[in-house]
């Protein structure tokens, strides 16, 4: 016998949610002293205020509810005050105390279960409360009686059940497009008020967007010493395709692939731009554009352009591209000490030879990680290192001759 099982795919789901709809109301008496005497049963009342769709009022009975309390407690109870069946709701009631001690009388459901849960309210003219809520003769002689004056809060939170389902529609919202209207703004020359000249080229712009971006930009356009007049700055320093580059991400808020930008495929030559993007960025106050320059180089990292990089990791505060390029030559030494830029970096930063000696002793301290066949095979710069086992293998000796050296 051969049973066919069917097993649907239509699962739908849904959540009821139980939640409270809350408010408050103060209410004062004045004249307390004129309002005892009315007789069991009689009370002062509120104004109504509105909680939930509701109305709602706050009953005081100077005299008590209750023919037997006459006189020896004042009871008070929330009302509801509109029509409504089943109302369910819970209830908050605080007495100030008004010599500014903080010691008020409260009554509260909300910080605490019900074991019945909350209260429910049938129809309209139903209350809660207490009817002993104060001893009368307790409450003439207490702080929260001031001046003839009675204060006292209250808090009304209606339950309220909805259900929810699956959305079966939504209005899809496109993604920002503030960046592109802005580059498209600085393409079409629309509204520009400055020329930046770098070297032989010029370059048009908006000097409220160069100083929101720029704290260099905001200095020398708006700051104490600043020109907002002048239309033409000069730029040195800075190569026109560094600045070009930059000045659409300051727009943009986007860098764009620079090998796609350069047209070549060449990791040395992109590796070179991000260096100098990266000085830019660093003096021109630029930090998201510093750290994405960092997060390129340090994807980009070789044997042969680890030196310069720390160089520039030193000379501008990347701290983390700073102790990624020691652990990558540390690990590299053999084939790092014949580049170029080794001995650029002997030259420009003696300073750094002796942090990548520290370095390398902490790696010494680990055999394993050099040691270890799946070290050979892959490193957390996303290298393939196996060509290089050669280099690896010759750490320690050039650590010698390094040590001389220094």
């Amino acid at each position: 016998m051969i049973v066919n099982c069917v097993h649907s795919s239509n699962e739908s789901s849904s959540k009821s949610i139980n939640e409270t709809v809350n408010g408050s109301h103060h209410f004062t008496i004045r004249g307390y002293s004129l309002a005892k005497g009315m007789g069991p049963g009689k009370y002062i009342s509120s104004d109504t205020f509105t909680v939930g769709g509701f109305d709602w009022a706050i009953y005081f009975y100077p005299d008590g509810k209750n023919i037997e309390d006459s006189s020896m407690y004042v009871s008070v109870f929330i009302a509801l005050a509109s029509e409504g069946t089943d109302v369910r709701a819970l209830f908050e009631l605080t007495l100030l105390d008004q010599s500014g001690k903080g010691k008020h009388k409260v009554h509260s459901h909300f910080d605490r279960a019900l074991e019945s849960g909350p209260y429910t309210l049938k129809y309209r003219g139903s209350m809660w409360g207490y009817k002993r809520f104060f001893r009368r003769m307790s409450l003439e002689t207490s702080d929260y009686l001031k001046d003839d004056c009675l204060a006292m809060h209250c808090t009304v939170g209606v339950v309220r059940n909805r259900v929810e389902g699956p959305k079966l529609y939504s209005i899809p919202v496109p993604p920002s497009d503030m960046g592109q209207n802005l580059k498209n703004l600085l393409e079409s020359e629309v509204g520009c008020d400055v020329t930046l000249q770098v070297g032989d080229e010029s370059f048009k712009a908006h000097k409220l967007i160069l100083a929101a971006r720029s704290p260099v930009f905001r200095a020398q356009f708006f700051g104490l010493i600043g020109d907002p007049n002048k239309e033409i700055v000069e730029l040195a320093d800075i190569e026109p395709f560094v600045f070009k580059v930059m000045l659409q991400f300051i727009y943009s808020d986007h860098l764009r692939d620079l090998h796609e930008i350069t047209g070549s495929t060449s990791v040395c030559t992109s590796t070179i731009m991000m260096q100098h993007l990266l000085a830019a960025a660093d003096r021109y106050g630029l930090d998201r554009l510093k750290q994405l320059c960092e997060a390129r180089l340090c994807e980009e990292v070789t044997a042969d352009t680890v030196a310069t990089t720390l160089s520039l990791a030193e000379q501008h505060h990347c701290s983390q591209l700073k102790a990624i390029c020691l652990k990558f030559a540390a690990t590299n030494l053999g084939v790092v000490m014949r580049s170029d830029g080794f001995r650029h970096l002997e030259q420009s930063c003696p300073s750094l030879l002796s942090e990548l000696l520290e370095t390398i002793a902490s790696e010494d301290e680990k055999p394993s990680l050099i040691s270890s066949k799946k070290r050979s095979g892959s490193s957390i710069f996303g290298l393939d290192l196996a060509a290089d086992g050669a280099a690896a293998e010759a750490v320690n000796p050039n650590v010698r001759r390094l040590r001389r050296r220094v």
